[in-house]
């Protein structure tokens, strides 16, 4: 699949196989890619939300050709609906940071963990070159990072988090980071589509002139995602 190719590292970070028969909620199903291949691991029981309606009817049209099945439904990561301790694994990939309120959300994930349980969830780095080339071309002396992610990244309001801060929040609900990496993604590379909102000459030149296998090779730890593996202990309360 394309989505792999591109961004193979989705596969370690995700490692689907260990959904095999325990229970697995993930947040942000989109068009359902991986949450076909989490349904595939053979899970005890598997469920998804989306905040968009459209997401989980293409996602029940897919599953319903490929002959999977998942408890799906429209929902909300700051209130999810489901009772405490429900699930042995959380997943969400790129979703969590459009939320209103990213620290309720990770606390709802807490909350739905059993003890022990696992969460995988990949929030955006403050501190990568998409938010350096947002700044150099919208940024003032005035302008923090903060507002120019929220303003001039996919969707109002978006967040990005340094490893500090993303550390704290999890921390805040309970849950103990155990890993903790960085990837460049499209974005950074000004690979493929990314940054056709942002259409210009120097865009433009840029494009041509961007030294993709350079960065990949040197310039990691300035990518946008930031993949989290947490872990919440059995002798901490959900956000506590």
């Amino acid at each position: 699949m394309e989505r792999y190719r591109l961004e193979p590292f989705i596969e370690k970070f995700a490692a689907f196989d260990e959904g095999l028969n325990v229970a697995v909620l993930e947040i942000g199903v989109g068009m359902g890619a991986d949450h076909e291949r989490w349904a595939r691991s053979g899970p005890r029981r598997l469920c998804g939300i989306d905040l968009t309606p459209r997401a989980i009817e293409l996602t029940s049209e897919r599953f319903a050709l490929q002959g999977l099945h998942s408890e799906l439904q429209v929902g909300d990561a700051e209130h999810l609906p489901f009772a405490d301790r429900t699930f042995n694994m959380v997943y969400s990939w790129g979703v969590l940071h459009h939320s209103n309120d990213t620290p309720q959300a990770i606390g709802e994930v807490a909350r739905v963990l059993r003890p022990n349980g696992f969460a995988r969830i990949m929030i955006y780095h403050k501190w990568s070159i998409v938010g350096l080339l947002l700044w150099l071309r919208y940024g003032r002396l005035s302008s923090s990072l903060e507002s120019i992610y929220a303003k001039h990244l996919e969707s109002p309001d978006t967040k990005a988090y340094s490893k500090s801060e993303a550390t704290a929040m999890f921390e805040a609900a309970g849950l103990k980071i155990v890993a903790m990496d960085v990837e460049l993604s499209p974005g950074d590379l000004l690979a493929g589509g990314a940054g056709q909102r942002h259409k210009g000459r120097l865009l433009s030149t840029l494009r041509r002139l961007w030294p993709r296998r350079l960065l990949r090779l040197l310039a990691r730890p300035l990518g946008l995602y930031l993949m989290i593996w947490a872990v919440r202990p059995a002798n901490v309360r959900a956000g506590s």
